[in-house]
């Protein structure tokens, strides 16, 4: 201690705490520190909602509850990235309902107390998420208020926590839903209509036109030189419209992919070694173990009909279909080999009828052979009444029915039906039990082959891999980490150099999948940067170069004045041409000669009506200009955005088609929009989503 007061006074607080610090290492486990040192980054949050901070281990947390709520009401467990995807968008919006959706309701006055959710579980009215809740109905599929109260029993007992997991997921459901049902009947009943809007509305739709009008096209290309757009017009436009200007982050980059595919030498390896194994394939008496050892497709017990297995190999499916029996030659497709092996030919349903009775325990085999041989003397649905374990199927009115099944549609472990004799009972075991099964009609028989088929890809060797890695790293260690160096290393060895511009949720390049760690090291370096070989699927070596950054929110004027320079060009050329017009017809009194001095034709349009019925390849110009033309006049030019118009309305119809009814439809149409709308305006002000960063 004397020693770091000696240093304290010498040099100051600065170096008594790195002192500190390095003897905190020796107190504290670094991985801790470094967790804190990340809890207290927004870089590790997975977004912010209303103010608040959603860090990766909040979010994290909220996705393993509605991953495991998801396991209890499917029975199986999100493991594709599909099913993963929408658990994590689940428990995402979980957290914007809890954040923002729900105290937004609450600050306009609305409440959802405790007994109003009782009400919604076992009342008079039950909310439609319980109602429509499977676990809630009876054996004739109606919602019973008794299940409820049952499962709130077993929750009340239940240890495991599973239950009140899944009680607490159908609160927060019913709840959310209440609360979303009471702010849509605020929103729509203060979305009132007085009657001078409706009766305008009702003119508006009643009232049509008959127009003959002459449109020049409007021509963008090759530019004019004449239209002129200065640096001020385009600052000026940039500055009215920036919200037109936001963008996620991105990064421009550029980047060369090595794939590590097989060399001919490979090929030619993998070829000996197919033609070496083609032999103990032919003759093995148990080929599902063949198979298993050495092919990269395993056994099958499917049964294929002709074509079926054109889709792995149309040498295959030829074989298989002109022969009864036997084996196929060697057949090479790309870098793969295949041979077939017809192991049973049969005539067999695409459909089978089906009926059991279940067993399970020690004893079930014993049962089962009990009851088999009782059969012949008692009705089957009776036998499934008494004996079966499996109550809850009565196919077609009957106890033990399965129903029709498939090759694709099956319970595992029953595909012996597809070839069974119709009529005739016998045993089989699932994963279910023991089953006394029969068959008792089938769709019309068909020839079909059962097929093992010997397969093998070739896989890159290790002298391909590492030639393709030595390729790669010669131009990452020429590119010593800087992007000018990169540029230079690509052309001196020849690589093709991709550019791409990218978010933080880009995670395929070209045809490449999973490659997100390419996207992770774009963001975390700056522009000038190159990469070192960042490895995606153990297949393919990236070689990466950021050429440029942009950040979240508005982009900078130079970022988009080649947008705005577009835009501001387009309107005053439609400007230009407007007056060029206007000059060229002046004095003109008929609109035939109005369209020769244009060369263009006359064309007609009926039924223009400035309301919501109006077509909608009817220019809004267009439109807008006719409702408030006179009559007989030649009115225009008016400049749209295909063309410029000039036109003569002949005449007007008012009409009575168009009621109050429909007036209100409309309206509701507009609420219902409206309510879709609020939610996500809602998040658009107040949500900040990083979910890419991590996904």
């Amino acid at each position: 201690m004397a020693a770091l007061e000696t240093i304290r006074t010498k040099f100051g607080i600065g170096a008594s705490l790195i002192i500190a610090f390095g003897l905190l290492l020796f107190l504290v486990n670094p991985s801790d520190i470094i967790q804190t040192i990340q809890s207290a980054s927004t870089k590790y949050d997975v977004g912010k909602i209303n103010g608040k901070r959603i860090t990766y281990t909040e979010f994290d947390q909220e996705v393993k509850k509605f991953a495991e709520v998801r396991e209890m009401l499917t029975g199986t467990s999100a493991s594709s990235e599909q099913a993963q995807r929408q658990v994590r968008e689940t428990a995402w919006n979980s957290l914007v309902d809890a954040n923002l959706i729900i105290p937004t309701f609450e600050a306009a006055g609305i409440r959802v107390g405790q007994q109003e959710i009782i009400d919604l579980f076992i009342g008079e009215e039950v909310s439609p998420v319980i109602a429509n809740f499977g676990m809630f109905a009876d054996e004739n599929g109606n919602f019973s208020s008794s299940r409820v109260r049952d499962f709130m029993e077993e929750v009340a007992a239940d240890q495991s926590g599973r239950g009140v997991l899944l009680r607490d997921y159908l609160q927060d459901a019913v709840r959310s839903e209440r609360f979303t049902e009471k702010y849509n009947t605020l929103f729509t009943a203060g979305s009132y209509v007085n009657s001078l809007e409706q009766q305008r509305a009702i003119e508006e739709n009643n009232t049509t036109a008959s127009v003959r009008f002459v449109m020049v096209p409007t021509m963008y290309t090759p530019m004019d030189s004449t239209v002129i757009i200065s640096s001020a017009e385009i600052k000026k436009y940039y500055d009215a419209h920036k919200d037109n200007f936001k963008q996620k982050a991105t990064r421009d980059i550029e980047y060369a992919v090595f794939e590590v595919t097989p060399s001919a030498a490979d090929v030619k390896a993998q070829n000996e070694e197919f033609v070496q194994l083609y032999d103990e394939f032919a003759a093995a008496e148990n080929v599902r173990a063949f198979l298993q050892r050495n092919s990269d497709r395993q056994w099958n017990d499917h049964w294929y009909k002709d074509g079926e297995l054109r889709s792995v190999n149309r040498d295959v499916d030829a074989f298989v279909t002109a022969n009864t029996q036997g084996v196929s030659p060697v057949f090479k497709s790309s870098k793969t080999f295949y041979a077939a092996r017809i192991m049973d030919t049969a005539m067999v349903p695409d459909s089978v009828y089906v009926r059991h009775i279940m067993f399970a325990g020690q004893n079930a085999r014993h049962q089962a052979d009990s009851v088999m041989a009782l059969l012949n003397k008692t009705n089957f649905s009776a036998m499934a009444t008494l004996y079966s374990l499996d109550q809850g199927n009565a196919v077609d009115g009957e106890q033990g029915n399965l129903g029709w099944m498939t090759q694709n549609a099956i319970i595992p472990g029953f595909e012996p039906v597809l070839s069974a004799q119709v009529g005739k009972p016998f045993i089989l075991t699932s994963q279910y039990g023991t089953h006394i099964v029969e068959v008792t009609k089938t769709t019309a028989p068909i020839v079909k082959k059962k097929v093992a088929i010997f397969e093998k890809a070739t896989l890159p060797s290790k002298a391909t891999y590492s030639e393709i890695y030595n390729k790669a790293n010669l131009l990452a260690v020429r590119a010593a980490g800087k992007y000018d160096n990169y540029k230079a290393a690509c052309d001196s060895t020849g690589t093709y150099s991709r550019s791409l511009t990218i978010n933080e949720g880009t995670d395929t390049y070209g045809s490449i999948g999973h490659a997100k760690e390419v996207t992770r090291w774009a963001f975390d370096n700056k522009p000038g940067k190159a990469s070192g070989i960042i490895t995606v699927d153990n297949n393919y070596f990236f070689v990466v170069a950021v050429k440029g950054a942009h950040k979240e929110g508005i982009a900078k004027v130079d970022e988009v004045s080649e947008r705005i320079t577009n835009q501001l060009y387009r309107e005053k050329y439609a400007q230009k041409r407007q007056a060029e017009i206007a000059e060229e017809i002046e004095g003109l009194g008929n609109l035939d000669t109005v369209a020769d001095k244009l060369g263009n034709a006359v064309s007609t349009l009926s039924d223009v009506t400035f309301s919501t019925s109006s077509a909608p390849s009817t220019e809004p110009a267009f439109v807008g200009a006719v409702a408030a033309a006179k009559e007989g006049a030649i009115t225009g030019p008016v400049a749209g955005i295909m063309g410029t118009y000039v036109f003569v309305v002949d005449g007007r119809e008012t009409g009575s088609y168009y009621t109050e009814d429909d007036a209100r439809a409309a309206q509701t149409r507009f609420d219902n929009y409206h309510l879709q709308m609020i939610p996500r305006l809602m998040a658009e002000k107040n949500v900040t989503d990083n979910r890419e960063r991590f996904f």
